[in-house]
């Protein structure tokens, strides 16, 4: 998805749990677990990072934390001040928040992203994961070094994050800008 989709389907999202989990999870380019399984112990506002704990292949790992998902993540908690859960179950009646000892069932995400798709008249096969592929992607758009983005997402493989950060025509009119720059400066 574009950036502009991003932030329309983001804008759509009515109810805050489910903004600031899926807001968090295209900011800190999250697989759906790593997101909906984020702790309060895992924020570290002082370093501005995330603390994502076992990853896939049960790897720890340390994300950038951006400050507008650190605001949206602590008026997120202020509704239940749970605290282990960024993100808790909500029980019946959404009461429970607050003493739920697990966090909110992952499907309930992936349903609220595909109703906003259809409402936001985004015609696009987008999953949660297609937020972690933007995530990648934008990036790459913006700069930053493809190694930094494989740590950031958590792979191995520097070829697995290149499939995730495929090239777009934005990137490739970066490029060509790029090298028109360096030539015309010869």
């Amino acid at each position: 998805m574009s950036t502009e989709e991003v932030r329309s389907v983001l804008k759509n999202v009515r109810l805050l749990r489910y903004r600031s989990c899926l807001q968090t999870i295209y900011s800190c380019g999250l697989r759906l677990q790593e997101g909906t399984n984020l702790q309060v112990a895992d924020i570290d506002s002082a370093r501005m990072l995330l603390h994502i704990r076992g990853g896939k292949g049960n790897k720890d790992r340390y994300v950038p934390l951006p400050q507008a998902t650190l605001d949206i993540l602590r008026e997120q908690w202020k509704t239940h001040r749970n605290p282990v859960w960024i993100f808790p179950a909500p029980g019946r009646g959404d009461n429970n928040m607050q003493t739920a000892n697990e966090p909110m069932p992952k499907s309930s995400v992936q349903n609220v992203l595909r109703d906003v798709l259809k409402s936001s008249g985004i015609n696009k096969r987008a999953s949660v994961h297609t937020l972690r592929h933007s995530y990648a992607t934008h990036l790459l758009e913006a700069g930053v070094n493809l190694r930094l983005i494989q740590e950031y997402l958590g792979h191995n493989s520097l070829q697995t994050t290149a499939i995730y950060a495929h090239l777009t025509q934005r990137a490739h009119n970066t490029a060509s800008e790029h090298i028109n720059n360096l030539m015309n400066n010869l």
